[in-house]
């Protein structure tokens, strides 16, 4: 009468098994130091995890977590991002942490904050969001 339905148990279902696929894929290097840099838009946000030297070690967004269209902008969906990468670092043994922070998106902090619980000290936390000096030139008068 119709295929039947597989119900799936676990309230993350997508989400859980792209977080396992992406934590398989972690770099055997053991590195002590490294960058975090935190790039928060309104639509979005990326985490992306350096060395010293600036090569990328791992990286991630809230779309490839599986979030969709307004959610990815979340500090919820930040923070599922901060622990993921957090968590490839620990595997790769790093003990420290410089952050960069960009941009003026609602998953600054949360980011950073679930980063930190998986055990990695922070040494510094930049912020270099681009701010306009005196910013367009303003409308002109209309005329009727």
């Amino acid at each position: 009468m119709g295929k039947k339905r597989i119900v799936k148990k676990g309230g993350e279902g997508l989400n859980s098994e792209l977080k396992n696929r992406s934590l398989s894929r972690v770099p055997k290097k053991k590195i002590i130091s490294g960058v975090l840099h935190v790039q928060a838009t309104y639509n979005n946000t990326k985490l992306l995890l350096a060395d010293e030297n600036g090569n990328t070690l791992a990286w991630s967004t809230s779309g490839a977590l599986g979030f969709k269209g307004a959610k990815k902008g979340t500090p919820f969906a930040a923070a599922k991002i901060g622990e993921l990468i957090g968590e490839k670092a620990a595997l790769m043994g790093m003990k420290e942490v410089n952050v960069i922070v960009k941009g003026v998106g609602s998953g600054r902090e949360s980011a950073v904050r679930a980063f930190a619980t998986k055990g990695i000290g922070i040494v510094s936390l930049k912020d270099t969001t681009p701010v306009p000096f005196n910013g367009p030139k303003p409308k002109k008068p209309r005329r009727v």
